[in-house]
């Protein structure tokens, strides 16, 4: 059964390349159209759409659907199209006549549009768990070796002195910093597009403000085009967030690799975060640093693919918008690992004192004896200079 079907067949070729991946990717958005299709049930039984019978037989199926698809027992044939189909197909077997009913009302493109702001919703919400708990991986690495001292570089050079507790403080407070960011995202998506149909509105009398609240949103999004509009804007919002989030995480790792490098010894990664050589014997490799490093580029490919397909399209629902579920589902996906496999790391680094204290050679120091030469009363500039004089061999 197609929603759509009018009593002719699609060439196969046809078929496969619309369907695309959706029956794989909308195993991840089931659960979530199953709430969203419990809400819109209740709207049609609160204007005499449903009877209290009819409903709850809906309600009963979908919960069966939804754990079903969270235990992993659901797929979805290529002629079923997606999960909204296969909802409505199920329900129609399972229930008959009062199965066909649950569509009024909507269009699968209010309903993906709910569907995926559910998602949204939730993994923004784990998004930001995770940012916590690498913040407190991150306060805890202070709290152990924060005293410790350590080289401060510009250009890849030793420029100042720092400090663990300084190093590791600035990435905490850059996570610090993107849990608003976080914050801001879930306020702009907090808005129930259901009801909003294709795009124009819907010709019943359907309780918009009622489905919301029944959904947990704060307000309901009311222009139907914007609704249509929204899709793709609000997927590349989350994503600039995110690459926010993997930009400090790359950052991170990569002084990481460089810090624990044996001619550094700074850092050391315990032998269970790290892989070895098919061909070196003594080869211990910081994979998932490196790994994590390139996932700020995963993330900003799908930046890039969102905008580049939510552009140069007129206003209303286009087909080209059903590609861009496959990056938001990345990028929540590689930016959750990351920060779970780095809270790991954090929580395992250790820091060799002894090798950190010998890195802090003098020139290090140069800016301060600058600085103790202004306070005796020399001009800066002069005081620049002759301490520039007294390491001219140093580079």
């Amino acid at each position: 059964m197609k929603l759509w079907d009018k009593g002719y067949n699609l060439e196969a070729a046809i078929e496969r390349f619309t369907v695309g991946e959706d029956p794989q990717l909308d195993l991840e958005l089931l659960p979530y159209d199953c709430r969203g299709s419990r809400a819109h049930a209740r709207g049609l039984h609160r204007i005499g759409l449903l009877s209290a019978e009819e409903l709850a037989g809906i309600e009963r199926e979908l919960a069966a659907i939804a754990d079903d698809a969270t235990a992993g027992r659901i797929t979805i044939p290529l002629e079923l199209e997606d999960c909204h189909t296969f909802i409505e197909d199920r329900l129609t077997r399972v229930l008959g006549e009062t199965g066909k009913k649950i569509h009024a009302g909507r269009s699968r493109n209010d309903q993906v549009l709910t569907a995926l702001r559910l998602l949204q919703r939730d993994r923004l919400t784990h998004i930001k768990d995770a940012v916590n708990l690498f913040r407190q991986a991150l306060q805890g690495f202070i709290d152990r070796f924060g005293t410790v001292p350590l080289p401060g570089f510009t250009h890849t050079r030793k420029a100042m002195p720092s400090s663990v507790a300084m190093w590791a403080g600035a990435f905490r407070d850059a996570l610090t910093d993107d849990l608003p960011l976080l914050e801001g995202v879930e306020r702009l998506i907090d808005q129930s597009p259901l009801g909003t149909g294709a795009g124009y509105g819907m010709p019943l009398p359907l309780d918009r403000s009622f489905t919301s609240t029944e959904m947990g949103f704060s307000r309901v999004q009311e222009n139907p085009i914007y609704a249509q509009l929204s899709r793709g804007k609000f997927e590349l919002a989350i994503v600039q967030v995110l690459v926010q989030i993997m930009m400090d995480l790359n950052r991170l790792a990569s002084d990481i690799i460089l810090f624990s490098l044996p001619d550094f010894g700074w850092l050391k990664l315990p032998d269970r975060f790290c892989t070895g050589s098919s061909l070196m014997p003594q080869k211990k490799n910081p994979d998932v640093l490196e790994l994590v490093r390139a996932g700020l580029h995963v993330v900003t490919s799908d930046q890039q693919r969102l905008q580049g397909i939510a552009g140069n399209m007129i206003s209303g629902y286009h087909r080209d918008l059903q590609l861009t579920k496959k990056p938001l589902f990345e990028a929540f996906a590689t930016t959750f690992d990351s920060l779970t496999v780095m809270t790991a790391v954090m929580n395992g680094l250790d820091v060799d004192p002894i090798r950190c204290r010998a890195a802090m050679t003098k020139e290090l120091f140069a800016t301060e004896r600058a600085c103790e030469l202004v306070r005796q009363g020399m001009p800066f500039r002069d005081a620049y200079r002759r301490v520039a004089d007294e390491f001219e061999n140093i580079s």
